[in-house]
């Protein structure tokens, strides 16, 4: 008797080109949308700026966003890293919170101080002077919206892992054998039978190191378990893609080599059958 148990998803590699589209999309959308950021905190910060009196130029400006994106760019992988491991079910709602609460003020310290450290260099590198303020002062005016931009990158991070996960093909069921054994029943994977013999009203079904005896006939078992075993005796069958060396006698009878080492005796009459 065979039965198909559920299977789960072998990982990430291997998976349809559904994945990788998933993925460009992503990309492209995340490109997207920090272009159009840093449009709309460019022009929001001119107008500011103007409204209160003090004019910046478009270069100026420039510099401070594109510096500021290039410190959460720097910070991605760290809140993907987060994200993959703070996040339900790994963790209750609550720790989650939590955690992703306490992650926001290590995260906007270094992109803060980063982001301060990239402004001096390209400032003198201009042969101007930038000026940040006081250090505590800074820190607690950017946190304030450093925090909102890092729940944004991790609700993107926590929507690309789900939607990618949905993505995987689900894994074909696997096929096996259920060979009761007094009160056991072993659900014995097909792939991993080596051979098959007949053993009086029951075969013998090896499987790995074992040898279990299963109620049934050779022929039904052959013909539930399909192409993928070939019979080279009248009362033995073997999984094809176990052989690993044939060899064939004057007579026309052959030795039947397996992968694990063991060695079958075939019927001439079923040599052609092995191809």
């Amino acid at each position: 008797m065979t039965e198909r148990s559920a299977g789960t998803n072998g990982g990430e590699c291997g998976t349809s080109g559904a994945r990788r589209r998933r993925l460009v999309v992503l990309v492209l959308g995340f490109i997207a949308f920090a272009g159009l950021q840093l449009f709309v905190n460019a022009s929001t910060s001119l107008a500011d700026f103007a409204n209160a009196g003090h004019p910046q130029t478009v270069l100026h400006v420039a510099i401070w966003e594109l510096t500021s994106m290039t410190l959460w760019i720097a910070l991605l992988p760290v809140i993907g890293w987060i994200v993959a491991r703070a996040r339900p079910p790994r963790l209750a709602w609550p720790w989650a919170i939590a955690a992703h609460a306490a992650a926001t003020v290590p995260l906007s310290i270094a992109h803060v101080l980063g982001m301060i450290a990239l402004r001096i260099a390209v400032y003198r590198a201009m042969g101007e002077e930038y000026g940040f303020g006081g250090i505590g002062e800074r820190l607690l005016y950017e946190y304030r919206k450093d925090a909102a931009t890092y729940v944004l990158l991790a609700a993107f991070f926590a929507f690309a892992i789900w939607w990618l996960s949905r993505a995987e093909p689900a894994k074909a069921p696997e096929e096996v054998v259920l060979v009761p054994d007094g009160n056991v029943t072993h659900h014995v994977p097909v792939d991993a039978i080596d051979w098959a013999a007949s053993a009086g009203n029951y075969v013998e079904i090896a499987w790995g190191q074992r040898v279990l005896l299963h109620r049934s006939t050779l022929a039904a078992l052959a013909e539930t378990l399909g192409g993928r075993f070939v019979r080279i005796h009248r009362g033995r069958i073997v999984r094809r893609a176990a052989i690993q060396r044939i060899e064939t006698d004057r007579s026309g009878d052959f030795t039947v080599t397996l992968a694990g080492g063991t060695v079958l005796r075939g019927s001439r009459r079923y040599r052609d059958g092995l191809g």
